[in-house]
């Protein structure tokens, strides 16, 4: 005979909410160790106080906006997030803020402007700082605090955010262990001290106030986040107010919640809805003071706005087993009700009540399970769009192989004959039809569709030419098959081991990327790769010294022809550029009169050599999943007891560094390089990296600002040498040497700039890079004469394993943030993108830089060799990329497609945009080859 009140809100709980994000505040910080050393009134309140603690795990992309975003909307939100995170857009879905703000809830934000970005115009008031600055420790926690003894006297607010950044820069700068970490974390226990004893003063008896403690992330051991280990997704969670009882008996771990639970928490909380796509259970606890008929009302709450999403989200819902078991729960409700409204107050209706919360605390698990898992809405036809284009472009590259590498070196697209041709405007129609029947038809948001039909047909237009395109170089394929070969583009000669180990390689590694194991763990295989092509060389190396008795019209030239050129080219004015003037081929000799000296045996020892490097670089960097965690010698060397064995590492590294690089630079170039090495060990210093040995205090550490700018004149001196001899070689191109030396130069630069960005203990990476890059030069490439597609698949694959050794791996985490602020005051968004980039992608940068060095550097060379090295780097990187993106599409609903699908994704389109600008750097490096062929 009551009317139903079940869709009204219930009251809220809580008088005055603040929340407190510590950023990358990882549960150890709190639970573990550290949290009783340097947090002792968390602790106290923890333990003894009145307040519930649990562990909240966050789902991967683990960086800061996206996981805002989960904590106040309670959704998974998408992996594009990470690259969103630097320029955050308003967010538009349902969320915990706007609720508030519509509700007439007062909101005051202090703290990382992603919140600002995030919610336009839902503070009353807010002060953001800068989050991207992360050597800044103190200042960016000072304007937060700063407002905190004003804003906790006033009582014009109902819900405060703090978002403290220091935490997070620390980690990034020096890591989880270092001595900073412990007065941050003593700096955040005075700051919620000061808070909780505001709160509970200024407490009335009608509603007590509720202080909310959390990380949006944690850091994994170098200080890094982004991936899914334990170290970077668990944070505390702590709810602290008088409304809970006081803690007593052991202390007991926390449990494991999800951090999107908190944002239905807080809604019922605060008194309002539940956003409408959150995915989060509420946690009991925080309500298990209020009677049973309120902890049933709530709970009710959640299942039914989790049952609503999945009815949207599921055609089949009804049979979603969380559905079922929230139908049964309700059912079982409303015999409670009936009992309850009948006045009956026994043990059996608080048993009944138990059972009844038990019930849809289990519904509430597999709703939330279920959503979570069919939480991504796929955009299947832009995608589709996506994937044709690539193949497409794949499918010409692979087609124009054999002119590609022809002696002209053509590229050749026949797209004015398609364009022309009835099925191009055939396929562009139908193609047309195709896009309106499913924009019309389509329920869900589509990108695609949201384009100008101006785009969306030149789209249509682009896919129609690459399709015609390539049925019409098929069609000259199997023209050209039919005619007598006059002069074969390709040699027939047998396949060398090189050769065959190249293909099975490529075709290897490309098959590999379907397996979340490999993609891990996929510096092994790169490993694995350069191992196995130090084994060939060698055997090659074998066979040319001691096996050939004869000239060897496979290689092109007799083995101690080619070592007589690499000693002219010795006593040139540029060491490891051979002297003009074509060698002519000699006369047969025996085994006996190959490469007498120290040269032969250098030569068979440098793919031993260069093995005993690569076996040294693993044991530098530990990377991938499953050992990542093992100790390795980088941090043996980064440990605070062992900067004075560190510091004489980076001074070796340096010294060797300078004396591998100046060799072909100009005298002034040469003293440019030396001073800039001088200010990198400088700026390391500065910061605290490393010490001078005069130097005995680490007091006087500075941002390092000076030092760095002072090393950034001597790259871009070093750079606009090079530049300037290449614009002189462009214009009068009667000296290769002249050219030769621009691009030594330039080459020089980006070494100095990746010395500046690389972390001390990951110099020698930079060492043996250069020294490997040396011996396969003098030792390898040139005696064997390999063809320019061979060398550039070695330096691919050479680039690809030094991607690995500088310590990266496939997640997100491996991202040194810190290299994009050397030398920046302030956060400036593109030269922060640039360097942070260059410092990841420094290893493949070098080597594909090199290549162009090496090719151009070559006189006796063909012309075209700029030409077939460009167009084999391209190839090399589209094979993986587009078979990766078909993959990726197969597996989205794979249970690792967050975790380590996306990622790895995310690092192929950025290396993609890399290699892009190198080739454009080959190819206008290879004009005046060009100019030569058409004359």
């Amino acid at each position: 005979g009551m009317v139903s009140n079940w869709t009204k809100i219930p009251p809220p709980l809580f008088k005055k909410v603040v929340i407190v994000l510590i950023d990358a505040l990882r549960d150890d910080f709190v639970f573990g160790s550290k949290g009783k050393q340097f947090m002792p009134y968390t602790t106290q309140v923890v333990e003894r106080g009145t307040s519930y603690s649990f562990i909240a795990e966050a789902k991967p992309p683990t960086v800061t906006m996206p996981r805002v975003k989960a904590l106040m909307t309670g959704s998974i939100p998408g992996f594009i997030d990470v690259i969103v995170n630097l320029n955050s857009p308003a967010l538009l879905d349902d969320n915990l803020i706007w609720q508030a703000k519509t509700a007439g809830k007062r909101i005051i934000f202090y703290g990382d402007d992603t919140w600002v970005k995030l919610f336009p115009k839902h503070f009353v008031e807010y002060d953001g700082t800068t989050s991207f600055f992360v050597s800044d420790f103190t200042e960016v926690d000072d304007n937060v605090t700063r407002h905190l003894d004003r804003v906790l006297k006033r009582e014009d607010w109902d819900l405060l955010i703090l978002h403290y950044l220091g935490l997070d820069h620390i980690g990034h700068m020096t890591g989880p262990n270092s001595p900073l970490v412990g007065p941050k974390l003593r700096e955040m226990d005075n700051v919620l001290k000061k808070i909780h004893i505001s709160l509970l003063s200024k407490e009335e008896a009608s509603l007590p106030n509720l202080l909310v403690v959390c990380g949006d992330h944690g850091m994994s051991e170098t200080g890094s986040h982004g991936g899914s280990s334990e170290g970077e997704a668990h944070t505390p969670l702590l709810f602290i107010s008088s409304a809970f009882e006081k803690r007593s008996g052991p202390v007991t771990q926390p449990k494991l919640v999800q951090q999107t639970d908190l944002a239905s928490t807080l809604a019922v909380g605060l008194g309002l809805p539940i956003s409408r796509n959150n995915v989060g259970n509420l946690i009991l606890p925080v309500v298990g003071s209020k009677t049973m008929r309120e902890q049933l009302r709530f709970v009710h709450l959640n299942g039914f706005q989790l049952s609503r999403l999945l009815q949207e989200n599921t055609p089949a819902y009804e049979k979603d087993p969380g559905y079922e078991h929230f139908k049964i729960a309700e059912k079982s409700h409303g015999n409670w009700i009936k009992l309850y409204l009948e006045g009956n107050n026994s043990e059996i209706l608080l048993n009944l009540g138990k059972k009844v919360l038990k019930q849809y605390l289990e519904a509430l698990k597999i709703l939330s399970s279920s959503l979570s898992k069919q939480v991504a809405q796929y955009d299947m036809y832009s995608m589709m769009v996506g994937t044709v284009i690539i193949m497409e472009v794949l499918l010409l590259l692979l087609l124009s192989f054999p002119k590609a590498l022809s002696s002209r070196a053509e590229f050749e697209v026949p797209l004015s004959p398609p364009l022309f041709s009835l099925l191009f405007y055939l396929m562009c129609l139908m193609l047309c039809a195709v896009h309106v029947i499913v924009c019309t038809s389509a329920e869900s948001l589509c990108y695609f569709c949201s384009m100008s039909w101006l785009t969306a047909v030149g789209v249509m237009m682009l896919i129609s030419a690459l399709m015609c395109g390539i049925l019409s170089a098929i069609a000259k394929i199997f023209e050209n098959s039919r005619l007598p070969l006059k002069n074969p583009v390709v040699s027939s000669s047998r396949w060398s081991e090189i050769n065959v180990l190249i293909l099975t390689g490529t075709i290897g590694h490309v098959l590999s990327l379907g397996a979340s194991s490999f993609i891990e763990e996929e510096h092994q295989t790169w490993y694995f790769l350069i191992n196995t092509l130090c084994l060939a060389l060698c055997q090659e190396l074998c066979r040319n010294n001691f096996l050939l008795k004869e000239y060897d019209p496979q290689h092109g030239t007799t083995v101690k022809q080619n070592f007589d050129s690499i000693r002219e080219a010795s006593e040139c004015k540029n060491i490891d550029i051979p002297a003009g003037g074509n060698s002519k081929l000699g006369k047969a000799s025996s085994s006996a009169e190959f490469i007498q000296g120290s040269d032969k045996w250098i030569s068979l020892a440098s793919p031993w050599i260069i093995l005993i490097c690569c076996r040294l670089l693993r044991s530098l960097n530990q990377t991938g999943v499953q050992w990542a965690h093992r100790p390795d010698f980088g941090h043996w060397l980064t440990s605070s007891e062992h900067k004075s064995e560190l510091s004489f590492l980076a001074a070796v590294s340096l010294l060797m560094i300078f004396f591998l690089v100046q060799r072909r630079c100009s005298l002034v170039s040469k003293i440019a390089m030396a001073l800039g090495l001088l200010g990198v060990y400088s700026y390391r210093a500065a910061i605290g990296n490393v010490v001078f040995p005069w130097q005995h205090d680490t007091k006087d550490i500075s941002k390092g600002i000076t030092e760095a700018r002072f090393v950034y004149v001597f790259v871009l001196g070093i750079v606009f040498t090079g530049t300037k001899d290449l614009l002189k070689s462009q214009v009068i191109s009667a000296d290769s040497s002249v050219k030769s030396t621009g691009l030594w130069e330039v080459y020089s630069g980006l070494v100095l700039l990746a010395a500046l960005l690389f972390r001390p203990h990951n110099l020698p990476v930079l060492v043996f890079c250069l020294l490997i890059q040396t011996m396969m030069t003098k030792y390898i490439w040139r005696p064997l004469k390999f063809d320019a597609a061979q060398i550039t698949i070695m330096h691919y694959w050479f680039g690809q394993a030094f991607f690995y050794f500088q310590g990266n791996s496939n997640g997100i985490a491996t991202v040194d943030v810190s290299a994009g602020f050397v030398g920046l005051e302030s956060y400036v968004e593109i030269p922060a993108i640039f360097l942070t980039a260059f410092a990841t992608y420094a290893g493949p940068l070098l080597w594909a830089i090199h290549l162009l060095c090496y090719l151009s550097s070559e006189v006796n060379r063909d012309s075209a060799a700029v030409g077939h090295g460009c167009f084999c780097y391209a190839l090399m990187r589209s094979i993986p990329v587009a078979i990766y993106i078909v993959l990726v599409t197969g597996l989205r609903y794979h249970l690792f497609i967050w975790s380590v699908f996306s990622p790895k994704l995310l690092y192929e389109g950025v290396h993609v945009f890399i290699t892009a600008a190198i080739c454009l750097f080959f190819t206008a490096m290879d004009q005046n080859h060009s100019h030569k062929v058409q004359d």
